[in-house]
């Protein structure tokens, strides 16, 4: 037992240190304009496509749940090696196109200086503030991770329970309130049917309807995703829907998510979770009540989120070209 708790206290420093060690402004002296050069690309990119922030929040959630926030996501199959994006929870993730774009354009301007981990969580945090999120401070000086392997990827499932994807969140430093609050995310952007379609027609087995699902929405739902067409082996034929069906402005970050949770409007099993237990529920009350509270506090869990398992220092190295290792 004494072995146990000196082997987590010693992760615990290493994970607070990683942390400390990151800081705003970290490229001011080495490439001076590369946070501007990250916002000008993303800011292109959602002027095409409204969509782009919602990709980049989940290549982020994705990226920083599996070996922490080193970009290891981003990196692709090679001969030998099968990659975390060809996991199946991460066949639909969206926006690697931006992520190259910007580092051709700082490679131009500070070759071999910004980091893939840090383009990435510079790319979310300015694809939060254009789609009505906050503008929040973001630590930088993270490295690069050399290792993406499909059976590290252990993502918490749409279906999951409440208490099983907590468990996933506080394995990786996150709280509660974090979960509760980065679930918010899930107010922007599009769903394949796939990851819901269970919840249509044959909810735990039973060939019904999820009894928790508002009958108005379910209706909805089953128009869009008729059964005989939904596959998430064939993405490209797998219909998609707003996430946020509970709201008009389905590319922007607000609170509105919360209203459809508490109204059970949720599309995934997992957030509508969110309204049956005593405090998630609250919590959502109060986001749904006062939308302020919801921006401020998603700011503070995205910046806890950014600063799990980071590479600094010495560590990683700083890819050339964000799909594949350095050598």
């Amino acid at each position: 037992m004494a072995t146990l708790f000196v082997t987590i206290l010693i992760l615990l420093v290493q994970l607070v240190n990683s942390a400390s060690s990151l800081q705003i402004h970290f490229y001011n002296n080495s490439c001076p304009r590369a946070e501007l050069i990250v916002k000008s690309v993303v800011r292109k990119h959602v002027l095409q496509d409204p969509s782009i922030p919602a990709g980049l929040l989940r290549l982020y959630f994705h990226d920083c749940l599996i070996h922490g926030c080193d970009a290891s996501i981003l990196i692709d199959s090679t001969d030998d090696n099968v990659a975390e994006k060809e996991a199946p929870p991460n066949l639909t993730l969206r926006g690697f196109e931006v992520i190259d774009d910007i580092k051709a354009s700082l490679e131009k301007q500070c070759k071999g200086v910004v980091s893939c981990a840090d383009i990435l969580a510079l790319a979310t945090r300015d694809g939060v503030s254009l789609s009505g999120g906050a503008a929040y401070a973001l630590p930088t000086g993270r490295r690069d991770g050399t290792v993406s392997t499909m059976a590290d990827v252990h993502i918490p499932s749409p279906s999951f329970s409440l208490s099983a994807a907590l468990s996933v969140f506080q394995g990786i430093g996150l709280d509660l309130v974090d979960m509760t609050t980065l679930l918010g995310a899930h107010s922007v952007g599009l769903c394949h049917c796939g990851f819901f379609i269970d919840r249509l027609y044959n909810f735990e087995g039973t060939g019904l309807p999820d009894p928790d699902m508002d009958p108005g929405l379910l209706d909805t739902l089953r128009q869009q995703c008729p059964p005989h067409v939904v596959t998430l082996n064939n993405i490209s034929k797998d219909p998609t829907v707003f996430m946020d069906q509970h709201s008009n402005t389905p590319f922007r970050l607000d609170a509105s998510f919360y209203h459809g949770v508490l109204r059970e409007k949720a599309v995934l099993q997992l957030d509508q979770g969110l309204a049956f237990t005593d405090l998630t529920s609250k919590l959502a009350t109060k986001y749904a009540n006062r939308p302020e509270v919801f921006r401020k506090q998603f700011s503070k869990s995205m910046i806890k989120l950014g600063s799990v398992n980071v590479l600094t220092g010495e560590q990683g190295e700083i890819r050339l070209n964000c799909r594949t290792v350095n050598g």
